[in-house]
């Protein structure tokens, strides 16, 4: 698998995932101002990514401070609040952020090299849990499924979503170790077709069988009983189990249970936001008209028609018939679930 995120030389490099699938490279980030450009620009992508990415970010600014040591405090400050500004609906960013901003006020009474080092600590820490979560939340969505299983998923919620293994297709990839998983399809997942683009080259590189589709084929898919199970990432997911994820999971999880098709979410335990209630009180985050009006830069439409683009929709909980963590599986009542595996 493909390294997304690595630190070298007191350098951030990140994997350029907009120029994926043409071409492999990393973007190379030297203060705490490219991190958040690289975030919001989609350079990365993926809720559990952006939070890696931006504690590394708070190391990269805690790293380049040169002033003194009573000033520190407004410029890291500055640094949480920049990055915080930048996708607003991904909650592994804030939880992230949370952790690094607590591990920087335990440690004020550090000279500014030496708080750097530990916020450079935590930020490695914070890499290090990610990966472990999703390989955990793939042995435990590989147990859902039979043999010869064959799963649909939207947006990319893999390896390059995460640190490393994935989430949804964390449990694509225990299955297809454990010789149960037939075929995957993935979505393209307009506008930005991080289906085509990520997820297919991903499994692909992988030798992990693939098959590619439009969106708008999921149904007809389903309809002829060529799909066992959905199995989706997640951006946000509240106490009551509604989930915010790719625009256009909520319309296949109308689908599938219509289809009688089990729909789930793997998520890691950061994901879940259990200060908000219920999906409505998730923050959407709107995009630049343009990600729809073209496609890789080429118009296909009226150059300044109307355009609605939301990046994410709200799966309600009672089309999600289980949400996969790293602590194990929750099933409905999710408020009551939910809450038990955060206990543990």
């Amino acid at each position: 698998m493909v390294k997304t995120v690595y630190w070298e030389d007191d350098q951030l490099y990140l994997l350029d995932q907009s120029r994926l699938p043409a071409e492999i490279s990393y973007q190379k980030c030297v203060t705490v101002e490219e991190v958040a450009e690289a975030i919001r620009n989609l350079v990365v992508r993926g809720a559990p990514l952006i939070g890696v990415v931006a504690a590394y970010g708070v190391a990269l600014a805690a790293r380049n401070y040169r002033g003194h040591q009573e000033e520190l405090a407004e410029y890291l400050e500055k640094a949480l609040e920049l990055l915080s500004g930048t996708r607003p609906t991904a909650v592994n960013l804030f939880q992230a952020l949370k952790r690094m901003r607590q591990v920087w006020h335990e440690n004020q009474a550090l000279l500014p090299d030496q708080l750097a080092a530990v916020l450079l600590q935590e930020a490695r820490a914070i890499f290090t849990e990610d990966v472990a979560a999703n390989q955990a939340i793939g042995r435990y969505g590989a147990d859902l499924f039979q043999d010869q299983v064959r799963i649909l998923t939207i947006c990319n919620a893999g390896a390059l979503a995460t640190c490393g293994y994935g989430t949804a297709l964390g449990v694509v990839r225990s299955c297809f170790e454990q010789g149960k998983l037939m075929n995957v399809y993935a979505c393209e997942t307009r506008p930005v077709l991080q289906g085509a683009r990520l997820t297919a080259w991903e499994l692909y590189q992988d030798s992990i069988p693939v098959t590619l589709i439009t969106d708008g084929m999921a149904g007809a898919l389903m309809q002829a009983g060529e799909v066992d199970g959905v199995m989706v990432g997640a951006d946000r997911i509240t106490a009551n189990g509604d989930t915010a994820n790719k625009i256009g999971t909520y319309s296949l999880a109308v689908l599938s249970r219509y289809h009688q098709i089990p729909f789930y979410v793997a998520a890691p335990m950061s994901t879940i936001d259990f200060s908000l209630a219920c999906g409505q009180q998730i923050p959407i985050e709107y995009r630049d008209p343009d990600e729809v009006r073209t496609v890789m830069g080429t118009p296909i439409t009226v150059s300044n028609i109307d355009v609605h683009n939301p990046a994410f929709d709200v799966t309600p909980h009672y089309l999600i018939d289980a949400i996969i963590t790293e602590k194990g599986v929750a099933r409905p009542p999710y408020s009551e679930t939910l809450a038990e595996l955060n206990r543990i």
